[in-house]
């Protein structure tokens, strides 16, 4: 399988969010608003690139008995790395994700790719699927975050431009729907993207 059609299944035809259906908690806890979405997205992608390769890398050595013992010690020094890093350079990010952001380390994703293909591939094809699957967590979440706040809130990018107030969007900021950045507003996104692309699959299996 080529890099391309890698990342089509990573983001599209294998999305670990969409499609496996799991890190569902920080899909659902960190997507009130798009930056909230990329940040968390980028700091998934970064460990998930790292831990990958790290481990590939020490896949002969580390005993079978204590491997998930070991991948998870692994990507906890990359979580804390990344952890302080955006505590010292972007606070109110690091902030505003709170505790889902050490939490990455028991992300089910993480971990998965962990034991799934990384303790039993070399080097570069690990980190392309890394690479992939952070991609495809990412879009997940850039996805809820984007009209999540959009309804919600009736802003895009709050946090980050108009002096923390974010994008105005006509008509959707003078008519929010306050109930889509709250937790129910996450599950009622997360359902009706589900049921699109269910959709657009079974209309795909019926041709």
């Amino acid at each position: 399988m080529n890099f391309k059609e890698q990342l089509k299944a990573g983001v599209i035809l294998n999305n670990p969010v969409f499609i496996q259906t799991i890190g569902l908690c920080p899909a659902l806890a960190t997507t009130t608003s798009l930056s909230n979405a990329i940040g968390m997205g980028a700091a998934a992608t970064v460990v998930l690139v790292c831990s990958n390769v790290v481990i590939s890398l020490l896949r002969r050595i580390i005993p079978d008995k204590v491997r998930i013992a070991a991948f998870i010690t692994i990507i906890a020094t990359f979580v804390t790395m990344i952890d302080l890093m955006m505590q010292a350079y972007l606070p109110d990010l690091a902030a505003s994700l709170g505790l889902f952001l050490p939490l990455i380390v028991v992300n089910c994703i993480i971990l998965g790719r962990a034991e799934a293909f990384a303790s039993k591939n070399k080097v570069l094809p690990s980190a392309l699927d890394g690479i992939v699957m952070g991609l495809g967590f990412t879009f997940a979440l850039v996805l809820m975050g984007f009209f999540r706040e959009l309804f919600g809130a009736g802003t895009i990018l709050s946090g980050y431009v108009n002096a923390g107030k974010g994008i105005a969007v006509p008509f959707f900021n003078a008519n929010p729907a306050v109930m889509m950045i709250l937790p129910a507003g996450g599950f009622l996104m997360m359902g009706f993207i589900f049921a699109v692309i269910q959709k657009v699959m079974a209309g795909k299996e019926g041709k």
